[in-house]
């Protein structure tokens, strides 16, 4: 069950592989580049300043910080755990994908997809008494995600468990956040 499981993880990267072309290559490979997203960051900065303040806006902020720091480590040490290669590298079917763009390291689960679940929903829970289309930041992380898929860098597999993840993670550092924020800002 479980080779079945990878084969058809392994079909549908294919399929959604091959429905890109070269005319959007370049768009995908701006959105997959975190750089890209930097004015998103720099507007959710800001917001939280401007919301809570110096003082319990920074420690938003470092919260943030920390979060980011934490999945980036987490997601590494099951990438190295689990040592799933990479589509683009995996002999079995990188001949059939549209490989725009060679990433060394693994595959399983995908870092964009946990740290940007994670922070997407992390900022949804601390400002959506604040903005009211705070959802819209979810787009973020789709894309982000969605990318990695369009570029042969990871399965369907590595995107759905670094969604699942980020947003679980999510949920429960806000729990602590919460906690913690209470405690000190009284």
């Amino acid at each position: 069950m479980f080779n079945d499981i990878i084969t058809a993880d392994k079909n549908l990267l294919i399929f959604l592989n091959n429905l890109g072309s070269e005319q959007w290559d370049i768009l995908w490979l701006t959105i997959t580049n975190q750089l890209s997203w930097i004015p998103l960051f720099i507007f959710i900065i800001v917001y939280v300043i401007k919301t809570f303040g110096w003082k319990r806006g920074g420690f938003a902020i470092l919260a943030m910080i920390i979060l980011v720091a934490f999945s980036d480590q987490f997601t590494n040490l099951i990438k190295n755990s689990v040592q799933r290669l990479r589509p683009n590298n995996d002999p079995e079917i990188n001949h059939l994908l549209r490989i725009v763009k060679k990433v060394g390291g693994y595959s399983f689960m995908s870092g964009h997809a946990t740290t940007s679940s994670f922070f997407s929903i992390f900022v949804i829970h601390l400002l959506k008494d604040h903005i009211k289309y705070i959802y819209l930041i979810l787009i973020f992380p789709i894309l982000f995600a969605y990318s990695r898929l369009y570029l042969g860098v990871h399965f369907p597999i590595d995107i759905l468990v670094g969604l699942t993840i980020g947003t679980v993670f999510a949920k429960l550092y806000y729990l602590l956040y919460k906690k913690i924020d209470s405690k000190i800002f009284k």
